[in-house]
């Protein structure tokens, strides 16, 4: 059973699992319909219309002799329209918290594989080169998805302490990116200029979206019990990064970064999250040892040919209309100098 098969990561795993005739059955979980196209894609797999938050989905569970379950549905943000924080925080951690209490109750069940995020680690000045899964945050982080996904994480090692006949693998995903994504993913990199905080150099470690797909599957099939970082290999420079996206670069401080950053880049920065801020100041480094000699799985795609991917796919073009870069300096100068009269 695969939950959230109308949103990308639970979709996609549903119809990769769909083409693998060694699967006998495979049920596809969401409480909204996916599209058409999807469905498509899905082939031979059931759609049942369910909400993991209702305790009507152990009848899916039991009724269905599930053995694997797969988790991959989890907001980073809230969700569009009413709801806000509380919309976000009920399908994410009540969601989890009911679907695992399921799982713990059907006998049937024998693996359960649940997405998580690096985002766990945190981002601050102490963090090491690397975290290794051992590892917490050096600074609690800030952000709600982040609060979420230790929240959910605990969940699935409670599951796993009740039920040590059931595989729980948690899957560690730093940022995703791929063509797909384009419009959803680093959109930090579609502005012709780039305010970075002054000083910092954060190293980014990125996921391919078909990466984190694959991993998904892997999982499913033969995943051990344990958390595990799946990140592609090596890792860049954010000033790297911009210039391989053919943007310019301003460094400004912090607080401006926060503020006139986020109007000069216009509805880009608005809608970051407290994570993407933290990153983009701090990055966050992940060692994928574990993901390749326990789970047995190697990414396809390192971070920066993810990156170069990404970046084709969103059809970003390196040519800039020097009045545009004029205009956007003037303005973020004049919002510099608005700042510093403030202050003064």
């Amino acid at each position: 059973m695969v939950t959230g098969a109308s949103r990308f990561f639970g979709g996609n795993v549903v119809a990769r699992l769909a083409a693998d005739p060694t699967v006998e059955r495979i049920i596809a979980v969401d409480a909204k319909q996916p599209s058409r196209e999807l469905l498509r894609r899905m082939g031979r797999a059931e759609f049942v219309r369910a909400d993991i938050r209702n305790p009507l989905i152990r009848k899916v569970i039991d009724g269905n002799q599930v053995d694997t379950v797969v988790h991959p549905a989890a907001l980073s943000r809230p969700p569009s329209g009413s709801g806000g924080r509380a919309a976000m925080k009920d399908m994410n951690v009540l969601g989890a918290m009911q679907l695992f209490a399921v799982c713990r109750k059907a006998s049937s069940v024998r693996r359960v594989v649940v997405r998580s995020s690096s985002a766990v680690y945190g981002c601050s000045a102490k963090d090491p080169v690397k975290f290794s899964e051992e590892m917490s945050a050096r600074t609690p982080p800030r952000g709600w998805f982040a609060r979420d996904m230790i929240e959910v994480e605990g969940f699935v090692r409670g599951l796993a302490r009740r039920r040590p006949d059931i595989s729980a693998a948690i899957l560690r995903f730093p940022p995703i990116v791929g063509p797909q994504l384009a419009k959803r993913g680093v959109q930090y990199f579609r502005s012709p200029i780039t305010p970075t905080i002054l000083g910092r150099d954060p190293r980014m470690q990125l996921l391919h979206e078909e990466d984190g797909i694959a991993a998904l599957v892997h999982g499913a099939m033969t995943a051990p019990g344990g958390t595990f970082n799946v990140a592609g290999d090596g890792a860049m420079a954010l000033s790297q990064a911009i210039r391989r996206a053919g943007r310019i670069e301003i460094p400004v401080p912090y607080a401006v970064f926060r503020t006139a950053g986020r109007t000069l880049m216009g509805p880009v920065m608005r809608e970051f999250t407290a994570e993407q801020i933290d990153y983009f100041h701090f990055g966050c480094g992940l060692d994928t040892t574990r993901m390749r000699t326990e789970l047995g799985f190697s990414p396809r795609w390192t971070t920066v040919q993810a990156f170069d991917d990404f970046i084709g796919g969103a059809a970003l073009r390196p040519v800039i209309d020097p009045a545009w870069i004029d205009a956007a300096e003037h303005k973020l100068l004049g919002l510099l100098g608005a700042g510093t009269g403030a202050h003064q």
